[in-house]
């Protein structure tokens, strides 16, 4: 749990807590966001709603737990197993949407990382790059495996209104076969950046952004420079978020991309880890998340 925080309070009003270098507020991004200043903000880093089985928009926290704690199901079917196009699209407006505010608040040069899912991450790409962002690249957290996902489909031919005999046939000719659904064992994230001013030494010495660093003795990397891909187990401890990432992944991501007292911002703030990385960095921190649940829980980890 970072010390940083000073004076800290909670304010009935203005539902935010704030300190000289973290400011949590409890409120919608999208309004949260455009009460900051154009060219404020070093870095965003974030783990957007994937609008996956009702983890979109209209997020509720308390109706998606109970919907995933009934047998790995969501809405009747197993979890992950819904491939509705709209989907898709629906997440695609809203990180366009979302990317525009970014886009203004980031100094020319910053750069943006995005959390993605495998078969969402392309909607996320186009949508950063029409908003104005140059792609940069394809970063990996690499980790220790998900939940296998794929489905036998056995129990729909057992069910099936014919004989037994006509039954294990269809059994024989499937061989065992499931869904296709490898098992997860890394997620990855949109590496974007805002255009520069200039060259790079130019924008540099105007903005202190759009380098990054690369120095292993810096960065504590396990003894060799950054790639793309990073490797982080998933936490241990469990944390009251369907999505949390590690701290120390969240460290080595704001340790690459920006420098001490810089200004971190995560507008979708979950349990906390990316304020929590950025305190432990020497950064400072902005977080927006309209979840009561997870703003005093990411309160509480923070300050």
């Amino acid at each position: 749990m970072s010390k940083i925080a000073e004076e800290s309070y909670l304010d009935e009003a203005t539902l935010k807590v704030d300190s000289k270098r973290v400011q949590l507020f409890h409120q919608d991004c999208f309004e949260g966001m455009r009460e900051l200043d154009a060219n404020s903000i070093d870095m965003v880093a974030t783990d957007p709603p994937y609008f996956i089985d009702g983890m979109g928009d209209e997020w509720n926290d308390e109706q998606l737990n109970r919907r995933t704690a009934r047998a790995g199901v969501v809405k009747g079917l197993p979890t992950g197993m819904k491939f509705d196009p709209r989907q898709g699209k629906r997440l695609q407006e809203f990180i366009y949407n979302f990317s525009l505010e970014a886009y203004r608040l980031l100094k020319p040069g910053a750069f943006m990382l995005i959390f993605a899912q495998g078969r969402l991450y392309h909607r996320l790409a186009v949508a950063v790059e029409d908003a104005g962002f140059e792609i940069r690249d394809m970063l990996i957290w690499k980790h220790n495996g998900g939940m296998a996902k794929a489905f036998t489909q056995a129990h729909f031919v057992r069910r099936m209104d014919i004989s037994e005999e006509e039954k294990q046939s269809i059994l024989e000719k499937l061989g065992g076969r499931k869904t296709p659904q490898l098992r997860p064992v890394f997620e990855p994230i949109v590496l974007a950046q805002k255009p520069r001013e200039g060259t790079f030494v130019e924008n540099w010495l105007k903005w202190e952004t759009g380098l990054i660093q690369t120095a292993p003795s810096l960065l504590s990397l396990n003894g060799s420079c950054p790639a793309t891909a990073f490797t982080h187990k998933k936490p241990k401890k469990k944390i009251a978020h369907l999505t949390v990432k590690p701290v120390e992944l969240m460290e080595e991501l704001i340790a690459v991309f920006t420098k001490e007292e810089q200004i971190v911002l995560d507008p979708f703030m979950g349990s906390g880890t990316t304020g929590i990385a950025a305190c432990n960095t020497g950064r400072r921190f902005i977080g927006f998340e309209r979840e009561q649940t997870y703003f005093d829980l990411s309160s509480k980890r923070i300050l």
